[in-house]
């Protein structure tokens, strides 16, 4: 008897499912390991990678097509995680044209004469398209509550300022995700779990390198110092914001290559539990085609006609 064939979200399970938080289960960051690479080498990892890109390539086209779904990734970590690397790996050879990147830095005037999600919400995909958030409107939960200075910027009346505000401020996203998802925009956020050990490695390699100079600051090192205290906000936001409806994914990412692994498989396999098709076409329209056709073909019998002429 012939085994049956692996389905694909089979295949890309054990770079998935290990990783997924989704609130079913009591969450521990510290537990977590940063350098994770399963029993792959970076060879295979490799292989897996290219794999995923031809995968997603097919899913992007059907996706834009079909004009139903729509996908919004978040990406969150430490300075020097991997975020822009691992975007520009994961989606190369992808059509821009149904795909943005969205990279949130410090708010502006106008943002900050609004709430804190309304330029994440004007930023959401279209149907049919993919959305990604380079930080998103989880920096609220983080620098923000790292940094109690920043809130105070943001014009809430001091009433509303209480001890309860990360809160709900987790109530709020978390309500307004479960909205996203009913209205057929996937949410899929990823942490990219760096170490600070290899986060120091990195910035070292910044200084060391001119074509990356301009990605380092002295703040980048100040930041190091409440390293703590950005680990104990990063546990409490996925504790309380991870659901079945917007899952977190922690993803190793001290090993760049395996950080792809998992983020490019998640992708994949959450794209192919949609049942993504090539919309098609009725009686009607196939009639119409045979007369374009027609109507083609006879247009360049005349043209032949004319050079013979």
């Amino acid at each position: 008897m012939s085994k049956k064939p692996q389905s694909l979200a089979d295949e890309l399970k054990s770079f998935v499912a290990p990783f997924r938080v989704d609130g079913s289960e009591h969450f521990h960051l510290r537990s977590l390991k940063t350098n994770e690479r399963g029993s792959l080498d970076k060879a295979a990892g490799e292989e897996i990678i290219v794999a995923n890109r031809r995968r997603l390539v097919d899913f992007q086209e059907k996706l834009y097509a079909q004009d139903r779904w729509s996908l919004l990734l978040i990406f969150q970590g430490m300075d020097a995680a991997g975020k822009d690397s691992a975007i520009k790996s994961v989606f190369e050879g992808i059509n821009p044209q149904g795909c943005e990147v969205t990279a949130f830095k410090q708010p502006s005037t106008k943002e900050l004469d609004h709430d804190f999600m309304w330029r994440s919400m004007i930023a959401l995909p279209e149907r049919g398209r993919i959305g990604i958030f380079n930080r998103s409107y989880y920096e609220e939960c983080l620098v923000v509550r790292v940094h109690p200075e920043v809130l105070a910027k943001e014009k809430l009346p001091p009433r509303l300022v209480t001890k309860n505000i990360w809160r709900e401020r987790f109530e709020d996203i978390s309500a307004i995700e479960r909205y996203l998802s009913r209205n057929g925009i996937v949410v899929l956020k990823f942490f990219l779990n760096v170490s600070r050990q290899e986060q120091r490695a990195r910035f070292l390699e910044r200084l060391e390198e001119p074509a990356k100079n301009w990605k380092f600051s002295m703040a980048d090192v100040d930041e190091r110092a409440l390293w703590p205290r950005y680990m104990a906000a990063y546990q409490d936001m996925i504790r309380h914001t991870a659901s079945r409806a917007a899952p977190w994914h922690v993803v190793p990412a001290d090993h760049k290559w395996f950080a792809r692994v998992v983020i490019g498989s998640t992708i994949v396999s959450a794209l192919e539990k949609l049942d993504l098709h090539f919309p098609k076409v009725d009686k009607t329209e196939r009639s119409e085609f045979k007369r374009v056709r027609e109507a083609l073909l006879a247009e360049g019998k005349r043209e032949v006609g004319k050079k013979a002429e």
